[in-house]
């Protein structure tokens, strides 16, 4: 059974930094590519990186590019996302995904003076 669970949010300053941490369970964790999306209150579910099954690839959407860095440690089944100079337009649950269809619980960052 595949499950994905988030961690590693919180309450941060602007300009602050977070790092958030999905462990996998229950695949092949090393034979697929993760994904980190996230929702804001009354938007719709966006992504913001991707890293490729050996982490020799990673994307990002353009609102991040540059102060988010995606990561994964294949042998701690564990992909990351690093987050500096947050704003307030960060904050939102953010979500681990593996295709076709499995999603973390969620974990909720929250940027704010």
């Amino acid at each position: 059974q595949v499950h994905l669970v988030e961690s590693g949010g919180g309450l941060v300053q602007p300009g602050g930094s977070l790092r958030l941490s999905c462990v996998a369970s229950g695949f092949v964790f090393s034979a697929y590519a993760i994904s980190w999306y996230r929702q804001a209150p009354g938007k719709a579910r966006e992504l913001v990186a991707g890293i490729t099954s050996d982490g020799g690839s990673t994307n990002y959407a353009d609102s991040v590019k540059g102060r988010f860095t995606i990561s994964r440690d294949n042998a701690k089944n564990t992909v990351y996302l690093q987050m500096n100079s947050l704003n307030s337009e960060d904050t939102a649950v953010y979500y681990c995904y593996r295709r076709p269809f499995f999603w973390g619980q969620g974990t909720q960052v929250t940027v704010s003076s």
